[in-house]
């Protein structure tokens, strides 16, 4: 294998060292997918990313997204953590989009310029689809919270934009801050359900200036508990929109994640309704970190 240029990029972080990390390698096409898997094991963030070619292909760029232990068809923070690298280190240049082929289509990523500050990219995902509803006597055990802990307000569902999540809600930080997987029976209740990630959320938040706290515990894809996952964010904003969360057809809202396990990560959404279909972009700040070769 010849030397490959890596990156090291931290995404939905408000400074460096914070957010999710992700490791982007670059002319991958080299690459069997069972070196791409061995290479994410070995950066051992929650997603690597591999260009697999400088050279756009029907106008995006060929990515694959691998977890420390399978290759997955879309994620958030790479996408936009793989799209700042593009824009930074291939084209060299302030465009206003770069577009990622993933596994599940085109993914466009466009860069919102802020005064005084670095671009902020923003993601438009695929279309969330809703699926099963669950009991909160039945989720509750698997995730160390009780059953009263559970915001019956609102169901505890099945979404995806092309990697599904089990959203539930629960009614204080509290609760949040102290649920985690039942790991054995967490593995052993997904196998019959589509959703193999739980992302757990409440409308108090640490930092005043956000309105959700969140956690994503994803220990069937080897992610024991990821630092801001965009991919449940992308659902996760059509999901606020369909029940009405904050009472409107439409959000402009910030997240936290990652505070439980030292990566203090903050993520916008927009969204909105318009004849019946959710419209929604995530986005959130990258810093650069680190540049080097794989040998």
């Amino acid at each position: 294998m010849k030397a490959l240029t890596f990156y090291i990029v931290d995404v939905f972080a408000e400074r460096k060292y914070a957010g999710n990390q992700l490791a982007v390698i670059r002319e991958a096409q080299g690459l069997s997918s069972e070196e791409m898997q061995k290479i994410a094991k070995e950066m051992g963030f929650s997603e690597t990313t591999f260009i697999l070619s400088d050279a756009p292909r029907d106008g995006g760029y060929d990515v694959r997204i691998f977890t420390p232990g399978a290759e997955v068809p879309f994620a958030g923070h790479p996408t936009l953590g793989t799209a700042y690298v593009i824009r930074r280190e291939i084209l060299k240049q302030p465009t206003d989009r770069v577009n990622l082929n993933l596994k599940i289509g085109q993914i466009p990523v466009s860069f919102e310029p802020q005064p005084g500050g670095e671009d902020i990219p923003w993601m438009t995902p695929k279309e969330a689809s809703f699926h099963e509803v669950f009991q909160a006597r039945e989720v509750a055990p698997l995730l160390r919270v009780r059953t009263e802990d559970i915001d019956a307000d609102f169901p505890i569902e099945t979404v995806t934009t092309g990697l599904p999540f089990l959203f539930v809600p629960l009614r204080s930080l509290d609760a949040v801050k102290r649920a985690a997987v039942v790991k054995d029976q967490w593995l052993d209740w997904v196998k019959d359900h589509r959703a193999k990630m739980v992302f757990l959320f409440c409308r108090q938040a640490v930092e005043p200036e956000n309105q959700i706290h969140a956690r994503m515990f994803g220990d069937y894809y080897g992610i024991v508990e990821d630092p801001a996952t965009g991919s449940a964010n992308s659902c996760f904003a059509a999901y606020l929109v369909k029940h009405r969360y904050f009472g409107s057809d439409r959000i402009d809202v910030r997240v936290e994640q990652g505070y439980e396990i030292g990566r203090p990560s903050r993520i916008y959404l927009r969204a909105r309704e318009n004849g019946g279909r959710i419209a929604v972009e995530v986005g959130g700040r990258v810093f650069a970190v680190a540049k080097g070769n794989l040998l």
